[in-house]
């Protein structure tokens, strides 16, 4: 496939989110409270849901897997499937959410989802992978684009990587992020997948040098500001995992550091006061307090009292009957915790 082939453009398509700096989909995690959470702090991060299967989508609560807060946005949703059809329905159903982006997962490792045709498997199968672009991009104006991997056991030449690459970018996905890692996908676990297989960047940077006409977002083991930045030279966009989840503080500094916006910041406490109503309202529609706070852990890393604040939020809310005065009593140690540091 040539690198420089030009791909069709739908008539009519949505502006595309900014993806400089994005928190990347994550099972159990990056559900619709930690996403609201993760707003207060930054602006402009642009946020993805969870992996939804069409299968989900089409026959599942469809509130449940396609709703979300309005203060969310931008926020983007992340599908895994294989039928061109039923990602195309997906795909509508997305642009009628009001999503900025739909995302197509040809990453994820885990035994089930490959067993349903989900996930990294399909990167040994680049032309299925183009219909569903196709499909999806001709039942909607919602962009359309693809999180994969840089190979996977047995397709794990570069060559191999530009050819899947050019199908799909000829298909009119024209926006990829890469997970710097090859999937093994007999013999480990998704964590084993996360870390075993070696980050290379290069490959990564290499591929943006090949397509230049794309725009290529690096996913893989990025913790250090410093180093996201640094390699915005060689790429369009970084996109964030763990790191986002367990130190949620490091969303703080990305509005100036990747947006050029320099709007006051509110600080840790701010942010915690801010989550109160949002859980009272959750709390009085029949939810449960943990469902949004264990979100929160990390809030105060690094901080006088963080362990204490975990503990609170991990343990003690379990036993309580007054959530929201123990909430409450919380802050306010915090509080003092944090004027006596």
């Amino acid at each position: 496939m040539n690198p420089q082939a030009s791909s069709p453009s739908p008539a009519t398509t949505r502006p595309e989110p900014n993806r400089r700096f994005s928190v990347a989909p994550m099972m159990d995690w990056t559900d619709r409270h930690y996403r609201y959470f993760a707003r207060l702090i930054s602006r402009h991060a642009l946020l993805y849901t969870e992996m939804v299967t069409t299968g989900a989508v089409l026959h599942g609560d469809r509130e449940r897997f396609l709703g979300y807060h309005s203060a969310e946005q931008p926020v983007a949703l992340q599908l895994g499937g294989s039928s061109p059809q039923e990602l195309a329905q997906c795909a509508a159903l997305a642009e009628a959410a009001g999503y900025a982006e739909v995302n197509l997962n040809v990453g994820c490792p885990s035994d089930r989802v490959q067993n349903n045709m989900i996930g990294a498997c399909l990167m040994a199968h680049p032309e299925l992978v183009g219909d569903c672009v196709k499909a999806m991009q001709d039942a909607c104006s919602t962009p359309i684009t693809v999180k994969h991997r840089i190979g996977i056991n047995g397709r794990d030449s570069y060559q191999q990587l530009c050819d899947f690459v050019g199908t799909v970018h000829a298909a009119g996905c024209t926006s990829f992020t890469v997970h710097a890692r090859i999937a093994i996908l007999e013999g480990l676990s998704p964590k084993e997948n996360r870390e075993i297989p070696p980050l290379r960047y290069e490959v990564v940077q290499q591929l943006k040098r090949d397509f230049p006409q794309l725009e290529i977002i690096l996913n893989g083991g990025l913790t250090s500001l410093d180093v996201m930045q640094a390699q915005l030279d060689h790429v369009d966009g970084v996109m964030v995992g763990r790191e986002a989840y367990h130190n949620p503080w490091l969303l703080a500094a990305v509005d100036q550091a990747f947006f050029n916006d320099d709007h006051p910041q509110p600080t840790r406490l701010e942010v915690l006061a801010q989550m109160r109503p949002y859980i009272e309202q959750h709390l009085a529609a029949g939810g449960q307090m943990h469902h949004i706070t264990r979100h929160m852990l990390g809030l105060f890393q690094g901080l006088p009292g963080a362990r204490h604040f975990r503990r609170e939020l991990s343990t003690t809310i379990h036993r309580t009957e007054q959530p929201l005065a123990l909430f409450d009593q919380l802050f306010e140690q915090m509080q003092a915790r944090l004027e006596r540091a």
